[in-house]
């Protein structure tokens, strides 16, 4: 199994309603080389414009990115070429990442490479230091990428972070 750190952005809180404008990928490896990308047109009219502002994209770039179908294909296929058995989803809020990426695999794809469950990485923090008032604490120690909006230096962040609490005697497997 690989762990998978996932970052989406989009242009409104929900899928199908709104779309997923992009979304970064990174396997904790030592190297944090292997990275996805995927920029997605829109599937919906509607969108909420300071939504979209965070990603850094206008509404007019985004709706010339690629169709849904190929950019999901392309994730399962790097999935499938850069994970060890079944991939792990992990993020720094499965809430919100997970719906999309999961929306997104099953309306285009029929399934999803990741199964039916995600990982996110504060809880793993505060069960290390055995107290949940640590939620937020690890982005500012563990991060060494700037956390950036670009799903990808995103998703980096948060893989360096993984790494360091494996440091800290986290058990994670890391390709």
């Amino acid at each position: 199994m690989s762990y998978i750190v996932v970052d989406v952005e989009s242009d409104g809180p929900i899928p199908h309603k709104y779309s997923m404008v992009c979304f970064g990928a990174a396997v904790v490896e030592p190297t944090l080389s292997k990275t996805f990308y995927g920029k997605i047109k829109p599937v919906s009219d509607v969108w909420i414009p300071e939504a979209l502002d965070v990603s850094g994209m206008s509404r007019a770039e985004h709706e010339t990115f690629e169709a849904p179908e190929k950019v999901m294909e392309d994730f399962a296929k790097w999935l499938s070429e850069n994970s060890n058995g079944r991939p792990i989803f992990i993020s720094d809020n499965p809430a919100f990442d997970w719906q999309w990426i999961n929306y997104y695999f099953h309306t285009y794809l029929g399934k999803n490479p990741f199964g039916f469950s995600a990982r996110r990485i504060g809880d793993l923090y505060c069960g290390m230091k055995m107290d949940t008032g640590l939620n937020a604490e690890w982005k500012k120690l563990f991060r060494q990428t700037t956390h950036d909006h670009n799903p990808v230096n995103d998703a980096i962040g948060n893989a360096e972070a993984l790494l360091a609490m494996k440091a800290m005697g986290l058990k994670i497997p890391t390709n």
